[in-house]
């Protein structure tokens, strides 16, 4: 973790958590916190204490760059100092994978890493950083972006997000989904989808039975259900659950489950390059004809593999 002056509390405390109780878990994280200084204060004026020096990047590390609140350029025309650029660059010729949060992502357009690359910012400075960095191809209206080893997030909860999709690239959805349920985030939200995704929607409620039926769904999308199964996992009769499921959600179990499946599917045909076969069984669906049929309805058709391979 890069912690530069000014950071701002929520853009490092939450990947923080996110990755500690991956660590709690089984992944293989280590979290160190560097800085120039060994003692500097957030943005909102806490006294940060005992920070690591700068050392040298190996490809083995994630470097995650918190937002800071950002000011005016220094007299040399720079947000951030010459030794954070450097040492930026460094760690990406060293092959680190390199993300922000929020504001960090004007460090690593100082370092004059998003140049050619897709990547994304809290949404008041999209317009900013285009001006400031041209090379950059900032996105809007997404939550984070991974571009090779350069990842970038929208701002402040969403270096969760971030955070949340890491340990799922590092450590697979078990794990990410344990991750999140520790932290009483349902599963994650995806970077390319709209700001609630079918993971966070349908939760405000208060009906323990439905929550464990809506856990169990998205832990096992590839699985088939019958309404006997999930009633057995809410310790409910079938009657019982399809009334209360409808009640409290607005939609039959299967049309939950259907949701969350196709959730998925267009977050891996837009991050990955699998065919539209593989998607399909990857979600749970038997048929690829019947998955394109469902997915046309509410995406439209979906990529070929061919335009959806990304760029190195």
């Amino acid at each position: 973790m890069l912690v530069l002056p000014d950071v701002n509390l929520l853009d490092l405390g939450g990947p923080v958590q996110v990755f500690d109780a991956a660590s709690h878990r089984g992944a293989d994280y280590r979290i160190e916190f560097v800085a120039e200084s060994p003692e500097l204060a957030s943005a909102q004026g806490l006294r940060l204490a005992g920070l690591g020096p700068l050392g040298a990047s190996t490809a083995d590390d994630l470097v995650l760059v918190p937002g800071p609140r950002l000011r005016p350029p220094a007299e040399d025309g720079y947000l951030v100092s010459e030794a954070v650029r450097r040492w930026l660059g460094e760690a990406a010729r060293a092959g680190a994978r390199i993300a922000s949060v929020c504001t960090g992502a004007a460090a690593l357009g100082e370092a004059g890493l998003l140049d050619g690359r897709r990547c994304t910012t809290h949404w008041s400075l999209t317009d900013a950083m285009r001006l400031r960095y041209p090379a950059a191809r900032v996105q809007e209206s997404v939550l984070y972006v991974h571009d090779g080893r350069i990842s970038t997030s929208a701002g402040f909860s969403t270096g969760i997000d971030l955070a949340l999709s890491i340990v799922e690239r590092d450590w697979g959805p078990t794990l990410t989904a344990e991750v999140a349920r520790q932290l009483v985030i349902y599963l994650r939200r995806t970077g390319s989808a709209e700001q609630v995704s079918p993971y966070l929607r349908h939760r405000a409620h208060l009906n323990p039975a439905v929550h464990l039926v809506q856990d169990h769904l998205a832990q096992h999308l590839d699985r088939a259900h019958s309404l006997a199964d999930l009633a057995r996992v809410a310790n409910l009769s079938p009657r019982g659950l399809s009334r209360a499921f409808t009640t409290t959600v607005g939609l039959t179990p299967l049309e939950y489950q259907q949701g969350l499946r196709l959730e998925l599917a267009a977050t891996l045909l837009a991050e990955t390059d699998l065919t539209v076969e593989a998607v399909a069984a990857r979600c749970g669906f038997r048929d690829p004809r019947h998955f394109r049929r469902l997915y046309s309805a509410r995406h439209g058709a979906p990529p070929s593999a061919a335009r959806r391979r990304p760029a190195d």
